[in-house]
């Protein structure tokens, strides 16, 4: 198991990542983000697939964080949640850096220790 610093819960990111690897899901995201709050049949009617799989994905994406739905009497508004989305980029950012200097520090270790290459035109050594 990786442990590194995070604002997000390893169950957290698990639901961000499983939300976000579907392209339906990702573009309702984008939608949602880009300042639209749209209903669930609104969103229905933008993909060819039924209400109910439409109403799926957004209860996937309410759970992880990235939306959530407010009632408007009989309606329920879906608006996207930028802030999940900025914690999630913070999160991979904070991997990014984790594996970045782990990858430095091989770098280190493995020049530190590194023998002299042969040229190609000395002969080889013999074995003894």
């Amino acid at each position: 198991m990786v442990v590194w610093p995070s604002t997000l819960a390893p169950s957290e990111l698990d639901q961000l990542f499983r939300a976000l690897a579907d392209a339906t899901r990702r573009d309702i995201v984008a939608r949602l983000l880009s300042g639209e709050t749209a209903t669930v049949s609104a969103l229905a009617a933008r993909y060819d697939m039924s209400f109910a799989a439409v109403q799926k994905h957004v209860a996937v994406l309410e759970q992880a964080g990235l939306v959530s739905k407010v009632a408007n009497g009989r309606e329920r508004i879906v608006r996207g949640e930028p802030d999940r989305l900025a914690r999630t980029r913070e999160a991979l950012s904070q991997l990014e850096d984790l594996w970045r200097s782990r990858i430095s520090r091989l770098d280190e270790v493995l020049s530190e220790g590194e023998p002299p290459c042969p040229s190609p035109t000395s002969p080889p050594t013999p074995k003894r």
